[in-house]
């Protein structure tokens, strides 16, 4: 079992941190990583032509685990269209446990400093002055890494809470022959999304995820992005104080953006049907200028 402190959290900061690793006025971090040979190395992937969705459809209704609801409404339809065309307008606050979104590195602070040392003090009702959605606006295009927890345990879904520890990303490793490397994007499967079609909403006090001993791991595979079907952290997180450290310690220590809320299922059975967990992943934010985020559809092609 692995324990954590704040003390513990505050310490791997130092011991993970990758600030100034790309330079001092660095604002993408681990992103550096898909380099344009991994970019090449990541289409070499695709033999079937099969591409799918990792992102969830639009939740537009109160719940549980939604409580700011995507926002649909028709301005102009076909009973009463504007002329001939038909309009609509959306609204979202995307963070938190419900739509499929990118977090920049303007996401959190600690202590006052962002990734690199940027101070929190630059986010301001205008945005973030630096580390904003902006800086991945040229896309993410590299090799997808499939982590299935659930298929490597013989379950449907992770109960909400549990925990995920480096043990399992070794045996996961072990049991696909895949080993996770330099600007690999990788992609945590709970089961999230079947044990919500199943069960219904969860509550969010308790959600599936990496257990904070997993950061060392992923910095130490110079992993470029991670993300999953739920928030990446488990929670709670058995940290007293902290309630994201895998979120922090990615964002500001390690300075790895992060994908939430993906939708995984038909990911997930198409590549055991292939026996094959490595694909290219695709996937490129809206370029809002300050940012500390944005929706997404990342897809998978096989």
């Amino acid at each position: 079992m692995h324990q954590a402190t704040r003390a513990d959290i505050d310490r791997w900061m130092t011991e993970l941190s990758n600030w100034g690793r790309w330079g001092k006025t660095d604002q993408i971090g681990t992103v550096n990583l898909i380099t344009p040979a991994k970019r090449k190395e990541a289409a070499a992937l695709v033999k079937d032509g099969v591409s799918i969705s990792l992102a969830h459809d639009a939740l537009t209704v109160k719940a549980l685990d939604n409580d700011s609801p995507f926002g649909h409404k028709m301005l102009y339809t076909g009973a009463h269209p504007n002329g001939d065309w038909f309009m609509d307008e959306y609204t979202v606050a995307f963070h938190g446990l419900a739509h499929t979104h990118m977090d920049s590195l303007a996401h959190t602070a600690w202590k006052g400093r962002m990734y690199n040392g940027f101070p929190q003090l630059d986010v301001t009702s205008e945005g973030a002055k630096e580390l904003g959605i902006t800086n991945f606006r040229d896309g993410i295009f590299s090799r997808g890494v499939l982590v299935d927890i659930p298929r490597l345990r013989g379950v449907a879904w992770l109960e909400p809470g549990t925990p995920i520890y480096p043990e399992e990303l070794d045996a996961w490793e072990k049991k696909t022959g895949v080993r996770i490397g330099s600007g690999d994007v990788v992609i945590l499967r709970t089961g999230r999304w079947a044990l919500r079609a199943a069960k219904g909403p969860s509550d969010p006090a308790k959600v599936a995820g990496l257990h904070a001993s997993c950061v060392r791991w992923l910095k130490e595979r110079n992993v470029a992005i991670a993300g999953s079907d739920a928030c990446l952290d488990v929670v709670p997180s058995g940290v007293a104080g902290v309630v994201q450290p895998v979120h922090q310690l990615m964002l500001i220590a390690v300075g790895t953006p992060i994908f939430d809320n993906l939708d995984l299922e038909r990911l997930g059975e198409e590549a055991a049907k292939r026996n094959r967990w490595t694909f290219l992943i695709t996937a490129a934010p809206t370029p809002v200028v300050g940012g500390t985020g944005s929706t997404l559809n990342p897809t998978g092609v096989f």
